[in-house]
């Protein structure tokens, strides 16, 4: 009887697995969304870009080092430790310094409708690297989102104000979703092998090394001016919560759910991030930017939607039998 309630138990644990990375993804991105216009609201009173993503990494290393202390502890290969140099270089440096500065120069919503075209860099990166077929959904979901992109960088050429948006900030935020599009197709192996922390100290503490030799000295300089306490309190958010949190929550459903499903959970950060941004006034709302919305999500959505090679596989395994 106690073996049968034990092994009860734990098929009700393998059951709800989906239904926890679900959840976990759905509060990364609910995170991440609001992060947006704190973050910026921050990088206008006290910090710059190039100090908060340092803060933002050096932080959350020292955070996920203190946490892996009371976590199971994992013999990591020297192998592994050298890939986590690539994941770190492509799913923080690259991803994170992009997207911040960019979110220095534009606009919150700007940097946050661009981030939901992250699933279509996935889509292309899964046919040149994993050989996904490229089916015609796909292809009519790849053109309105660049259509989209293209929409939302055009209205930023003649902007003369960050709340409405910045062409260089806006293919900055572009390029942090190609980075981490690139992250998530080629160590998502990787990041199932370990758990959440054993991942992202490794990840953040060669992000970390990576930055400071640029950064340490621009950002001591910036921390010996009087900052406003306002601006500490959302930087600490920035740290605490939209990176240490956020990841260990995303890590969570990375391990569960195929790389293009923990993408499409992107539609939920420029929900939060335009409603906040707006009754905060630091962005402003045109009708290009709602139209540009509806590419980008029809064209995720459409992507998203077409089989994959695996569905691909197993429809052609049933016709045959």
């Amino acid at each position: 009887m106690k073996n049968y309630l034990t092994l009860r138990g734990n098929m009700r644990v393998l059951n709800d697995r989906p239904l926890v990375a679900h959840l976990s993804m759905f509060g990364a991105c609910a995170g991440w969304g609001l992060m947006a216009p704190i973050g910026k609201d921050a990088m206008t009173h006290g910090v710059d870009g190039i100090t908060l993503v340092t803060f933002r990494v050096v932080g959350a290393c020292l955070l996920f080092w203190l946490a892996s202390l009371f976590a199971p502890k994992e013999h990591v290969p020297l192998r592994d430790k050298l890939l986590f140099i690539g994941a770190g270089l492509f799913g923080l440096v690259c991803n994170q310094c992009c997207y911040t500065i960019g979110l220095s120069i534009t606009s919150p919503i700007n940097a946050s409708i661009v981030t939901t075209s992250m699933p279509i860099f996935a889509m292309l990166l899964s046919a040149l690297i994993l050989k996904e077929p490229i089916t015609g959904k796909k292809a009519i979901g790849v053109l309105l989102g660049c259509s989209g992109a293209l929409m939302l960088i055009l209205t930023s050429v003649g902007s003369v104000s960050s709340e409405v948006g910045d062409i260089r900030g806006d293919l900055l935020c572009l390029f942090a979703q190609f980075s981490f599009a690139l992250y998530l197709s080629l160590f998502n192996p990787l990041i199932r092998r370990y758990n959440v922390f054993t991942i992202n100290k490794y990840m953040f503490m060669w992000a970390s090394l990576m930055l400071l030799p640029f950064t340490g000295v621009h950002v001591v300089e910036v921390v010996s001016t009087q900052i406003p306490i306002r601006t500490w309190l959302e930087v600490a958010y920035v740290v605490c919560i939209g990176t240490f949190v956020c990841y260990i929550l995303t890590m969570i459903g990375q391990r569960t759910l195929r790389p293009t499903v923990v993408s499409v959970y992107n539609y939920v950060q420029p929900i939060v991030s335009v409603a906040v941004s707006l009754l905060m006034g630091i962005g402003v709302l045109k009708p290009s930017h709602a139209l540009a919305v509806i590419l980008v999500f029809a064209g995720v959505w459409l992507v998203t939607k077409s089989k994959s090679r695996r569905d691909i596989e197993k429809m052609n395994c049933k016709s045959l039998s």
